[in-house]
């Protein structure tokens, strides 16, 4: 099933995707089954990706864009020359473990409560001198 989205969200997407690089290139063979699967195992992972098509035909690029759209339940986002923006939102993970739902803490919290405590001990040394 194909997302619907607006304007605004397809824009906030293309801009999102502008710093991206290419994660799949479609070579003279075409969409082949491993092509495919590639680009499945990116859009899983990543949600938005850059697919580089090679070949001068735009018509065919955007055949490509529609091939892999349909087969894959992903939005296209843009298409710019060669490069393909495609975007897919990852499913939901259920489990019946409640741990795997918890999002881990992030690593870098610490550093943030060092660095929230590092202004008084900078003034302290202040006081020192």
């Amino acid at each position: 099933m194909l997302e619907e989205l607006d304007t605004a969200q397809r824009r906030l997407l293309a801009a999102s995707a502008h710093h991206l690089n290419p994660v799949v290139i479609i070579g003279k063979g075409g969409l082949t089954e491993a092509v495919m699967s590639e680009i499945n195992h990116a859009l899983t992972k990543h949600e938005l990706i850059k697919i580089k098509a090679a070949g001068d035909d735009r018509a065919k690029r955007l055949i490509l864009l529609e091939q892999i759209c349909q087969s894959l339940s992903c939005t296209s986002i843009t298409s710019i020359g060669k490069i393909l923006v495609v975007y897919r939102r990852k499913p939901e993970v259920q489990s019946d473990n409640p741990l795997v739902a918890v999002k881990r803490k992030s690593v870098n919290r610490k550093k943030r409560i060092s660095l929230r405590q590092s202004p008084l001990t900078s003034a302290s040394k202040r006081k020192n001198k």
